[in-house]
């Protein structure tokens, strides 16, 4: 067994310093500060509304991409700005509206549960045609939900629980039965899980189908030039042809926020996402723009490699070092870290501090999930001495390139400079982090996760013993437990109870310790409504159109 993950050969980059009802289970109890939000905000906007404003139909739309997406296939895809893509292709069987709650959109109803719970069913469009022209109906529902079960390399599999059939009971009707309950299911077919892709292209195209993904949505792949754009076109196949305003509408990948925001001045893009802390306020200002701004159901955090040295999904197999082995070093960095000044001094109060996986806004919240260990650097560097291991004790973390998260990852740094660390900071491209996580190759690496309505949709995949997103390689029988519980369970009081504990279990081990929860800032031209930005993350394009009054 190897004692350190297989890592190609880089040149690390050291970057200087610069100048919160659970409790740690260390050998005494500590206090807990509660999360808060960070500094004061103008509220929350999620949507530009078109309003009585005139539509002038046609036109080609550029968006800028804070980071390229990865591959274009629902059931592998990881990444947030995968999904910004997809929105305006591949529409879902439920969706989310601005206040969270999940909607139908290719299902007609809302799933109804029968069989103590273990039998799903729900009825889907009938009419509709896939961008190829392949009909769409219950069987085309099926063979996608199949693929997200028994692809290798799905990502979607423990989203969608202990399914042990799906078929269609007749053209429009789909059922999926369950070993036991799963009560996340609906919130999971709000995602990539329910993105329905066409039979013809998946025979076709098989692993490939991300590099030309058929769908249903007003629009349709046209093209990917890597590192640079992807581009969609309207489709003529769509059932509500007039939705779609625009004729073309292309996704340019600008990686540095602070060329994002000029060429949004300048009118070179009319939307850009993940608008800077640092340039909010100014744009803010401008009359020739709108900025929308929401909270997030997701987190950022750090993820500690325990286990996860053959790839994400595969058989735990830990890493013989400290940082893998000794839960009091990983509960030594979590209590290093000051997650209400970051947030304050690093992002402007324009984030809010993440003690869990589950946001205070959740129907799920409790106690237990809104509580982070106490910042207590002192404390932190006993815990070090009583694990054996040197001070300061050294670690390599992996972090996106980008302006926002390197100051982010320096400020942090410095912080548990003071709690007995050595922080060595590697920043790389996110196409890169994401690979380097799902490899196993990294040590400790700074991410997030955009988030999902359900709480199982943020812990079940991450934590789970084999999940496609346990990235850190963790197992724990009694955190497998009580996933599993939560997930049966149809009371919320219960599942929230049941979520409760599991928290204060994974604040102990510690393999994702959660900092703060970003919010969405999107900056869009005035000559462009109809967008929104809702709490998942996701910008929405499908519905947006230029109006009149402006200049293209």
């Amino acid at each position: 067994m190897s004692q350190t993950p297989a890592r190609r050969r880089r040149t690390l980059l050291a970057v200087p310093a610069v100048a919160l009802a659970a409790s740690l289970a260390l050998t005494a109890c500590v206090p807990v500060q509660r999360s808060k939000a960070g500094g004061a905000t103008a509220g929350t906007v999620t949507t530009v509304a078109i309003g009585d404003q005139q539509i002038r139909e046609g036109g080609d739309l550029v968006m800028a991409l804070s980071a390229e997406p990865d591959r274009l296939d629902p059931t592998t895809s990881s990444s947030l700005y995968t999904r910004y893509v997809m929105e305006t292709m591949c529409q879902k069987l439920y969706d989310i509206d601005a206040e969270g709650t999940v909607v139908p959109m290719l299902a007609t109803e809302l799933p109804t549960v029968s069989d103590g719970g273990k039998t799903v069913t729900f009825p889907v469009h009938t009419g509709y045609r896939f961008a190829d022209g392949t009909p769409f109906d219950a069987d085309a529902v099926v063979t996608t939900l199949e693929r997200n079960l028994t692809k290798d390399d799905s990502s979607r599999k423990s989203e969608m629980g202990p399914v042990s059939a799906i078929d269609a009971v007749d053209d429009h009707t789909v059922r999926i039965r369950y070993a036991t309950p799963f009560a996340p299911i609906t919130a999971a077919l709000a995602d990539r899980a329910g993105m329905v892709m066409s039979p013809t292209a998946l025979a076709q195209e098989g692993d490939g189908f991300g590099d030309h993904p058929v769908c249903i949505g007003p629009y349709k792949f046209v093209e990917r030039v890597p590192q640079t754009s992807i581009t969609v076109e309207r489709d003529p196949m769509y059932h509500d042809p007039a939705s779609a305003h625009f004729d073309r509408i292309t996704y340019r990948i600008i990686t540095d926020a602070s060329i994002r925001a000029q060429n949004l001045k300048s009118g070179d893009v009319q939307v850009a996402d993940t608008i800077s802390t640092q340039d909010v306020d100014e744009l803010m200002q401008r009359k020739d723009l709108s900025i929308l701004r929401t909270g997030s159901l997701g987190y950022q955090g750090i993820t500690i490699n325990l286990a996860n040295q053959d790839g994400v999904g595969t058989d735990p197999e830990p890493l013989d070092t400290p940082l893998a082995t000794q839960r009091k070093v990983r509960q030594a960095l979590s209590m290093s870290i000051n997650r209400a000044e970051l947030v304050q001094s690093v992002f402007r109060g324009w984030a809010d501090v993440a003690c869990s996986p589950i946001p205070d806004t959740s129907a799920f919240a409790t106690d237990a999930s809104k509580a982070c260990p106490e910042y207590d650097p002192e404390r932190a560097k006993e815990l070090l001495e009583q694990a054996g291991v040197e001070q300061p004790f050294p670690i390599d973390m992996e972090v996106t390139n980008t302006p926002d998260t390197v100051r982010f990852a320096q400020a942090l740094q410095a912080q548990a400079r003071a709690g007995g660390f050595a922080i060595t900071i590697t920043p790389v491209e996110y196409t890169t982090l994401l690979d380097d996580q799902t490899r196993g190759d990294f040590q400790a690496l700074q991410l997030g996760w955009s988030g999902r309505v359900d709480p199982h949709g943020n812990i079940g995949s991450f934590l789970g013993t084999g999940g496609g997103n346990n990235y850190p390689g963790y197992s724990d029988s009694e955190v497998d437990d009580l996933i599993s519980r939560a997930a049966q369970a149809t009371d919320q009081q219960e599942r929230a109870d049941l979520y409760g504990q599991l928290v204060t279990k994974v604040q102990q081990d510690d393999p994702i310790i959660y900092l703060y929860r970003t919010r969405s800032i999107t900056g869009v031209s005035t000559d462009v409504a109809g967008v929104s930005t809702y709490a998942d993350g996701v910008v929405r394009l499908s519905q947006a159109a230029f109006v009149e009054g402006g200049s293209k």
